[in-house]
């Protein structure tokens, strides 16, 4: 199960090159359910989600994930429905032991910045409090989910 909250960015945090970071390329074979490959640095993965809770007013998932080698994720890769979505993640810790997972996005998608939160229950989502570098909730707006990204040609075609 993965629960987590999506928010925009009021303004960076400073010194991010102190952060943790993992280059991201994801893939999408299928958007309904989203079944997804994905490189972060040298891992790959397979990853299948579906909506376990479509009213919740965050993100709540049923998740399953499994590794791939390179030469499977690359095969699988050039199967996708959609474009390649590339993003700089930078794991920022938050109080609680959360983590921040800030995306800044590369190629195509240049200038959007998003951050994700994933908690352990949705009682802990829920009384989340967001740092002040952080401005609107939009877990359940579609138009950040990165399979709907994956299909735009730049984030101004949606109104990011």
């Amino acid at each position: 199960m993965e629960i987590e909250r999506k928010y925009t960015i009021r303004q960076l945090p400073p010194d991010l090159e102190q952060y943790e970071t993992r280059e991201i390329e994801q893939a999408y074979l299928c958007m309904d359910p989203v079944v997804r490959v994905r490189k972060s640095n040298e891992n790959y993965i397979l990853t299948y989600k579906s909506k376990a809770d479509p009213d919740a007013a965050m993100c709540v998932n049923e998740e399953i994930e499994a590794r791939l080698t390179r030469e499977s994720y690359l095969h699988l890769r050039a199967k996708s429905d959609a474009n390649p979505v590339t993003k700089t993640r930078y794991l920022i810790p938050l109080q609680d032991g959360l983590v921040a997972e800030l995306d800044v996005f590369h190629g195509r998608l240049q200038g959007l910045v998003f951050c994700e939160v994933e908690f352990p229950s949705v009682e802990a989502a829920e009384s989340f409090t967001a740092p002040e570098w952080f401005d609107r909730d939009v877990s359940t707006d579609r138009r950040y989910s990165n399979a709907f990204l994956a299909t735009l040609s730049s984030p101004e075609e949606a109104g990011l």
